[in-house]
């Protein structure tokens, strides 16, 4: 049994608790927590930490981009990258249920002075057509459409993955008309498996991207921006401002090292979990549909008549752990803590449920 595999076997814990409420759940394995206690550390904030200056330099190099900025949140490197490429009064083109909008704590209004252009789509996924019918007229009526943000994989698309040819549509239309292109990449290694893309292709296409490292890469903490070196000059200032300055956070930024390094390619395994789940809650009583599934989330919708109260209950007397996603819906989330054998197991105890 590989180290990861037997470390996360449910057999050695007790009582076994089977959690899929989310990615962010994970805890660092053996071989990450050695890198992490053997990191060469110092201030940061005087730009003297070697390990983060390795982890930013790292990152970079595999967008293809200049520089990269290490945070302690998918948050604030959306907010600082968003924030980077705007002014206040001006407004952001997303989806309307994209995390920047509904899990941000309002924060885009707050810290930047910005307004959004909320925007139904596919699974979550806008268009070119979409975001070009969506820019505010030359219009003093009107704030000024700066950026236009996407989010891949998306959340609330149940993991949905952006066809990468919409992607380029997308960035050539914001560079013909003088616009900001931020991508939310919360989970985009997920999507970078799934799809057999290339970091270097997203890189070329955004002005901003903010990668989350513990997710579905399984570091305890942190997240990059990535852009060129004068935005993240900028970025670094406003990470200030947002008082976002670590100091010997090479500890962490060790993690997200190893995470690159050593949990990319296993992300297939969460996604064929994935799959196999959705193929098992299919076919339960309580469940009258499951969203596509192409990544490491499973969304599920309920039965009439039940709520989410009722059934997340059911499941924590049973020691599993889902969230609701909106009214009668459920989310399960696989990651690098949920391995075959909690499968079987969660298979074992939510298949005979009935309401």
């Amino acid at each position: 049994m590989a180290e990861n595999e037997k470390y996360r076997d449910f057999s050695y814990f007790s009582p076994m608790i089977i959690d899929l409420r989310s990615d962010t759940v994970t805890k660092p394995t053996p071989g990450m927590l050695d890198a992490m206690m053997s990191a060469e550390v110092g201030d940061d904030v005087f730009g003297e930490d070697p390990t983060v200056n390795a982890l930013e330099e790292k990152c970079a190099s595999l967008f293809g981009k200049e520089a990269a900025l290490f945070c302690p949140s998918g948050t604030m490197t959306n907010q600082i990258g968003i924030n980077i490429l705007t002014s206040p009064y001006e407004e952001v083109i997303c989806y309307r249920n994209s995390h920047i909008y509904l899990y941000e704590g309002g924060g885009i209004a707050g810290n930047s002075g910005l307004s959004f252009r909320l925007l139904d789509a596919d699974n979550g996924r806008l268009t070119r057509d979409q975001v070009e019918a969506a820019i505010n007229p030359d219009d003093v009526h009107f704030p000024r459409t700066s950026v236009v943000s996407l989010e891949n994989t998306v959340n609330k698309g149940g993991g949905s993955c952006y066809d990468l040819n919409e992607i380029r549509k997308i960035s050539r239309l914001c560079r013909d008309r003088g616009l900001g292109l931020h991508l939310d990449g919360a989970r985009l290694f997920n999507a970078l498996v799934a799809r057999h893309e290339s970091p270097s292709d997203y890189g070329r296409l955004f002005n901003t991207i903010s990668l989350c490292l513990s997710k579905g890469l399984g570091a305890p903490v942190g997240s990059v921006l990535i852009a060129d070196k004068s935005l993240i000059a900028k970025a670094r200032r406003m990470r200030k401002v947002f008082g976002g300055g670590m100091r010997q956070a090479g500890f962490l930024a060790a993690a997200g090292i190893y995470a690159l390094d050593n949990h990319v390619n296993r992300l297939e395994d969460d996604h064929r979990r994935a799959t196999t789940l959705a193929a098992v809650l299919s076919a339960c009583s309580w469940v009258t549909e499951v969203f596509p599934v192409e990544t490491n989330i499973v969304i599920v919708k309920l039965k009439e008549g039940l709520t989410n109260e009722q059934v997340l209950g059911e499941f924590s007397e049973k020691n599993v752990l889902a969230t609701g996603f909106g009214p009668g819906l459920i989310r399960f989330t696989t990651h690098l803590d949920f391995t075959d054998s909690h499968l079987e197991e969660a298979v074992k105890k939510l298949r005979p449920i009935s309401f």
